[in-house]
C-alpha cells in the first residue's frame, strides 16, 4: 500500500508497510500512481501525452523511471506487502505485565473549566484525595505486576495533583526507597494547572520528575475563556510567570506545555505561536474531548479550517528553525528511521493491559478517560485485575481490530487510535472516532513533509 500527497511544494510517496518515504518530481509521482494498475506502455504513453512538451521528459527518461520504480518495489520500498496482519490477533496471549500507572492523587481541582472531560476533576463522582496508604499499595501493585520489566512509569494526575502535594512527595520517596531491592527504576510525570506551583514544587519536580506537563491554552483571552477559578476569574496571569520559571529551571529535562483547542479557537496556531513567543519550546495542543452537543465541540465545518492550521503550523516551524528559534510540537514528533517497534505500531498505548489508571480509593480503570464508568472497572490494587474479560478485550484493541481501519494508510502510525475516543464516539472501544482520524492523518502528513523539508535542506534529497 502507498499513500501519495502534495504539501508545501513536495510530492510525497509513503510506502505504508516498509515505512519508506520518497520525495519525487511530478512525473515520477504520476507514474507511481499508475504503476500497479497499468502496463508499462500505457504509463509511458500517458506521461508523454501529459508532459511531452517538456524537453526534460523523453521516452528514454520515462522508461528509466519505470525501471527505478520497479527496483524500489523489488527492494521492498514501494508497494510492499502487509507482513503484520497475522501478528495482530495473537495479542490475546500476550503478557499481562503492567509497566505504567496513572495515579489520580486528587479528584478535585482549584479551577472550574467547563470543558473538562473529568467534570472539573471529580470524574462525575465525589471529590477525593488519595491517601499515602492507597498510593503506596498502588506502587506495590505496579512492582508486583511488572514481571521482568525494570523501567516503570507513574503519572501524578488529577484533578489537580498539587492539591495533594505532600502525598505526591511521600510516594516518590517510597518508590525511590524500594528501587534497589526490587530491581526497578521509576520514571515520574506531573501534570499541573500551575495555580499552586511555587519554588518548592519546581525544585522537587526538577529533581524527581522525568517529565512535567503544564496546562495553558494559549493567548490570554483563549485561556481565560474556560480555565477559570470558582469565582469565574481567569488563571492566565497567575500561572504563566510560574510556568516560564518552571520551564527555564528544568534545563534539559523534559516538559510540555499542553493546551486544548475548541470550536472557539480553531485558529489554534496563534495560541501555539503565542506560547512559543513567550519562550516555551516544548508544545502540545489537543482537540477538545466533549459531547457533540457541547458548544465547545468541533464541527464538520471546522475540519478544513483545522487542516489548514496544521499546515500553517508545519510551515512556520520550518521557518523558525531556519531563523534559529525552533520549537517542538508533540504531534509532529516522528522517527522515520527507527520509530516504534512493530509491537507498538499494532498495539498502541497499552491502555487496559500495560497501562491503567488508579482512583483515590484504589480502583483500576483502563485509562484516565474511563474513570467513573463502572462498565470499565477492571479491579483494584489489592486484588489486581479481576475483570479479565475486559482486559482481554483491550488486548485485542489494535490497528487490525477495526474493520473501518482496513486499507487506511495511517493505521501503523496511530495503532488503531485511542480506545477512549472510539468508545465515547461510537459506544465501542473497537469503534472509530472518524473526526479524530482525519486530524491524525493530517498531522502525520505534515510531520512527514517536515522531515522531507529538513532532508532537502541538509542535501539528503536527490
Amino acid at each position: 500500500m502507498i499513500h501519495q500527497y502534495k504539501l508545501n511544494g513536495f510530492n510525497i510517496v509513503l510506502d505504508v508497510y516498509s515505512g519508506s518515504v520518497h520525495v519525487v518530481d511530478e512525473v515520477a509521482y504520476d507514474m507511481i500512481a499508475m504503476f500497479e494498475d497499468h502496463a508499462p506502455e500505457e504509463i509511458v504513453s500517458a506521461m508523454l501525452e501529459k508532459y511531452g512538451d517538456r524537453e526534460d521528459v523523453t521516452e528514454a527518461d520515462l522508461r528509466e523511471c519505470l525501471s527505478d520504480i520497479r527496483a524500489l518495489k523489488d527492494a521492498g520500498k514501494l508497494f510492499s506487502r502487509d507482513e503484520y496482519a497475522g501478528l495482530a490477533f495473537d495479542f490475546k496471549r500476550r503478557s499481562n505485565e503492567v509497566k505504567a500507572l496513572c495515579l489520580h492523587v486528587a479528584h478535585t481541582c482549584n479551577l472550574n473549566c467547563s470543558y473538562c472531560f473529568a467534570s472539573q476533576g471529580k470524574y462525575h463522582g465525589e471529590r477525593a484525595l488519595m491517601s499515602f496508604e492507597v498510593g503506596r499499595r498502588a506502587l506495590d501493585f505496579l512492582v508486583e505486576s511488572s514481571g521482568s520489566r525494570t523501567n516503570l512509569e507513574v503519572d501524578f494526575f488529577g484533578g489537580e495533583p498539587l492539591m495533594n502535594w505532600q502525598v505526591v512527595k511521600d510516594l516518590v520517596a517510597y518508590a525511590r526507597s524500594i528501587e534497589g531491592e526490587r530491581h526497578k527504576k521509576f520514571r515520574f510525570t506531573l501534570t499541573t494547572n500551575g495555580v499552586l506551583v511555587d519554588d518548592e514544587v519546581i525544585d522537587f519536580a526538577n529533581r524527581e520528575m522525568n517529565n512535567v506537563v503544564m496546562s495553558i491554552d494559549g493567548r490570554p483571552e483563549v485561556h481565560d475563556r474556560f480555565r477559570v477559578d470558582y469565582a469565574g476569574r481567569g488563571s492566565y496571569e497567575k500561572i504563566v510567570p510560574k510556568f516560564l520559571d518552571f520551564a527555564k529551571k528544568r534545563g534539559d529535562r523534559s516538559y510540555y506545555v499542553r493546551g486544548t483547542y475548541t470550536h472557539f479557537n480553531t485558529d489554534f496556531t496563534n495560541d501555539i505561536f503565542h506560547l512559543a513567543d513567550l519562550g516555551f519550546t516544548e508544545l502540545s495542543m489537543e482537540p477538545v474531548v466533549c459531547a457533540p452537543d457541547d458548544p465547545c465541540a468541533l464541527t464538520e465545518e471546522d475540519l478544513p479550517v483545522l487542516f489548514e492550521q496544521y499546515e500553517i503550523l508545519a510551515k512556520e516551524m520550518l521557518k523558525r528553525e531556519k531563523e534559529g528559534r525552533p520549537f517542538t510540537f508533540y504531534h509532529y514528533m516522528i522517527d522515520l528511521t527507527h520509530g516504534p517497534c512493530i509491537y507498538k505500531r499494532i498495539s498502541g498505548c497499552g491502555s487496559g493491559t500495560e497501562y491503567m489508571a488508579v482512583t483515590p480509593w484504589g480502583d483500576l480503570y483502563p485509562c484516565h478517560q474511563f474513570v467513573g464508568d463502572e462498565k470499565y472497572l477492571m479491579g483494584n490494587i489489592w486484588d489486581g485485575v479481576t475483570n479479565t474479560a475486559l482486559r482481554d478485550e483491550f488486548k485485542l484493541c489494535n490497528a487490525y481490530a477495526r474493520p473501518e481501519c482496513d486499507g487506511c494508510w495511517a493505521r501503523l502510525y496511530c495503532s488503531g487510535g485511542c480506545a477512549a475516543n472510539a468508545y465515547h464516539a461510537t459506544g465501542s472501544i473497537r469503534g472509530v472516532y472518524k473526526y479524530g482520524c482525519e486530524l491524525f492523518k493530517k498531522r502525520m502528513e505534515c510531520a512527514i513533509m517536515m522531515k522531507a523539508a529538513r532532508a532537502e535542506e541538509a542535501g539528503e534529497v536527490q
